[in-house]
């Protein structure tokens, strides 16, 4: 990395570093971890442990006087009155890891008077450190990084995360992603929600939504979507989400899109949407099967052409790329 960097971002990168290394060393031998279960399709680790237990020592040496808030110790750790706050998730996509499925990461956010100064989030499968400075642009690795540049939903792939513990709101959230599904060209379910806005973040997918969220999975994504030039709040489009539960992330165009979409889904929504989701999801639950078997196909409606992709009517046509600002 840039040797430039903000001081604190380095610390965070080299507390990453540290955790990245236990849990590399881990997944070699992933059969032999020990695993616990806090809640139903909830999983903690050793490894998120010693994980964690590694960030917290690391950031603690250099900032003594800093508060911590990570998922598996809350804020045991570090000042409890400080304006400082670090937002850890030493393990994001733990149940990805236990089965050897190489989509996880480490996520480390420091809050400053209740905003995302600095972000680092570490792929350790990929060794890629996703990181940012408030003003200062999103990087990946020493490359910056900007949203993708589509407008049409139609043409995007977007990334979301299932609901998993008891209580959540399934039929609700299928109602969502069936919508979703039918207004894009895709869609994908990694299972971190940290990296899965890092890749919103990178142009790599170009919008993310999930609700149920934690500020430890959204924390450092946020300030590198934001500074990838993208928008993140809730379904509602509301910027301050970060307690909300709810997650919505795109570049600017598509997030407007999405927001249209799934904004009747927030718990913040009005009166009369809220009405509308029930009765699409009391429909959806008393819609008997067999009709859908003896009803003749549907006719296709969306008409498609291919364009190459660098022809002038193409919306994804190559622009000349920005120069990396320099810190």
């Amino acid at each position: 990395m840039s040797s430039n960097l903000h001081p604190m971002l380095n610390v965070a990168i080299k507390a990453a570093r540290a955790a990245g290394a236990i849990i590399n060393r881990a997944a070699l031998d992933v059969e032999s971890v020990r695993i616990s279960v806090k809640q139903t399709n909830d999983f903690v680790t050793e490894i998120d442990q010693a994980a964690e237990a590694a960030i917290i020592e690391t950031l603690l040496t250099a900032y003594p006087g800093h508060g911590i808030l990570a998922e598996e110790s809350g804020s045991e750790h570090g000042a409890k009155d400080s304006d400082f706050v670090w937002i850890i998730d030493p393990l994001d996509g733990t149940t990805n890891f236990i089965h050897g499925f190489p989509v996880y990461c480490v996520s480390i956010a420091l809050s400053v008077k209740g905003k995302i100064e600095q972000a680092v989030v570490y792929d350790p499968t990929r060794n890629d450190i996703f990181c940012a400075t408030k003003g200062r642009g999103a990087y990946l690795n020493d490359r910056r990084i900007r949203v993708a540049k589509r407008t049409r939903l139609q043409e995007c792939l977007i990334s979301t995360g299932f609901p998993y513990r008891p209580g959540d709101k399934l039929k609700t959230y299928l109602n969502m992603l069936g919508e979703v599904m039918s207004q894009c060209a895709g869609v994908r379910r990694p299972g971190a929600a940290a990296l899965d806005l890092a890749y919103v973040a990178a142009g790599y997918s170009d919008g993310f939504f999930e609700s149920g969220l934690k500020p430890w999975d959204v924390a450092a994504g946020s300030l590198l979507v934001t500074e990838a030039g993208g928008l993140i709040g809730n379904f509602t489009g509301e910027a301050d989400f970060m307690d909300h539960g709810e997650c919505l992330a795109a570049n600017p165009r598509i997030y407007g899109q999405m927001v249209a979409s799934l904004g009747k889904y927030s718990k913040f929504a009005g009166a009369g949407d809220k009405a509308v989701v029930r009765q699409a999801v009391q429909d959806s639950h008393n819609a008997p099967a067999a009709d859908a078997e003896s009803a003749p196909p549907a006719k296709a409606t969306l008409k498609s052409r291919r364009v190459k992709a660098d022809s002038p009517e193409s919306p994804n046509a190559p622009e000349t790329p920005l120069p990396d600002a320099p810190f």
